[in-house]
């Protein structure tokens, strides 16, 4: 699906102002309110808005300690594992990978000593074969989508002026 630069400023306002109303991002854009909820959807519809929730701090919720572990999973059972791991609360990312390790979960705990807890829970879950686990220090970058939204944008402003013409500024 081609993102345009109409739906970029919307992609833009939607980060920066996640609380306004439609009639209120409408008026911002300069668009009718009619225009804005048909890009709404389609932007829904094409998978690009993903979700309306709010984004939750799991060191709020009384989880401070993050980490990755990395889980080697016995051939032809990736899916039964991430099944199985998919109950664990802590965890609350996991994707299949290539290298070293076939998922990379995202693990959340209260201390160390829960942390533990949750990767023997993970260990023992059938088809595990090893896990390696890598405790976060800091966060360096926060996850954020605004920087490529505005490079998107840029981009469909020039392949919408053409070649030879630079894009307004960010």
């Amino acid at each position: 699906m081609a993102v345009d630069q109409l739906d970029t400023r919307i992609l833009r306002l939607l980060l920066e102002q996640p609380r306004t109303s439609v009639r209120e991002y409408a008026r911002i854009l300069g668009v009718a309110r009619g225009t804005l909820q048909a890009r709404l959807d389609r932007l829904e519809r094409d998978g690009v808005i993903t979700g309306t929730a709010p984004s939750l701090s799991p060191a709020a919720l009384g989880h401070p300690v993050l980490a990755f572990v990395h889980v080697e999973v016995t051939q032809g059972r990736l899916d039964e594992v991430g099944d199985a791991l998919a109950a664990v609360p802590e965890i609350v990312e996991a994707f299949s990978t290539t290298g070293g390790g076939d998922l990379l979960t995202r693990v959340v705990a209260r201390d160390n000593a829960h942390l533990e807890d949750v990767v023997q829970a993970v260990i023992s879950v059938p088809g595990v074969v090893r896990t390696r686990t890598e405790v976060a220090l800091r966060e360096r970058v926060r996850y954020r989508l605004l920087p490529l939204v505005a490079a998107v944008g840029r981009a469909a402003a020039t392949q919408a002026d053409g070649p030879g013409t630079s894009p307004p500024p960010a």
